[in-house]
């Protein structure tokens, strides 16, 4: 446990809480090396099963912190080195990519970039009646991260990812129901009890079992994650050089 994330285990639900509150649950270093750590060392445990994600307060996560993500770009238009900048953000995703057990998310509030983008990684996702959801990238002059350029129309279809990440509008909890993005919308008051629900019934099953069927229905797309990645990561640190790109991005948070 650190100030940026709080863990609570139930039997063998295990739920990790985005606790950066007074900054929407924005991802800084700190948060995303806790949170990666957090989900490597429960794919590890074999005291639990499923691992549940949410926020605290009324977000589920601004995604990156938009003054770090600011300073990396005029970072790296000034010729620093990929390998210096945003670790977090990279240990972070590679946890999600690789995490063997169930995972799910209880959007609570808004989610907004890798709020976004790192539901493509969850198994289940559910999501608060008054939650909302927004792609940035385009209008910050970047690209989608975390695979959402694969993972994104392959659960929501196409033209409603197309939509979403061109347009960088808000999703609405029933958009992304209706698109596929997530399972259910429930009242914020009772979101939590349903995820836990659902998070205990899957944990009572056999663990072996569990990663196995995981396993099962990730094998066909890791590859074309892994991909999405990398040519995500070359689009976004071209755009990066542009002199202009840190002023862009700053300019949200205006």
């Amino acid at each position: 446990m650190t100030e940026t994330l709080r863990i609570e285990d139930d039997g063998a639900v295990r739920t990790l809480v985005f606790a950066r509150p007074e900054a929407a649950n924005a991802f800084n270093e700190e948060l995303y090396h806790a949170a990666a750590r957090a989900l490597r060392d429960a794919a590890s445990d074999d005291g639990v099963s499923v691992v549940l994600l949410t926020g605290e307060g009324r977000a589920f996560t601004a995604g990156t912190d938009i003054k770090e993500m600011a300073e990396i770009a005029r970072d790296h238009a000034a010729g620093r080195s990929d390998q210096e900048m945003g670790s977090g953000f990279v240990a972070l995703v590679d946890a999600l990519a690789e995490f063997t057990k169930p995972l799910i998310a209880a959007v609570n509030g808004s989610g907004v970039g890798l709020g976004i983008t790192m539901l493509g990684h969850c198994d289940v996702v559910l999501i608060a009646e008054h939650a909302r959801l927004m792609a940035p990238f385009a209008s910050m002059g970047v690209v989608p991260e975390a695979a959402g350029s694969y993972l994104l129309p392959a659960r929501m279809g196409h033209q409603q990812a197309a939509l979403a990440l061109f347009t960088g509008n808000w999703v609405t909890a029933e958009e992304a129901v209706r698109c596929g993005l997530a399972l259910r919308a429930c009242p914020a008051e009772t979101l939590l009890d349903t995820a836990r629900g659902i998070a205990g019934e899957i944990a009572a099953k056999p663990l072996a079992s569990l990663v196995a069927t995981k396993e099962l229905i990730v094998a066909s797309r890791r590859e074309e994650v892994r991909r999405a990645r990398e040519r995500e990561d070359a689009a976004f640190a071209r755009l990066l050089g542009d002199a202009a790109a840190g002023d862009r991005i700053a300019s949200r948070l205006g």
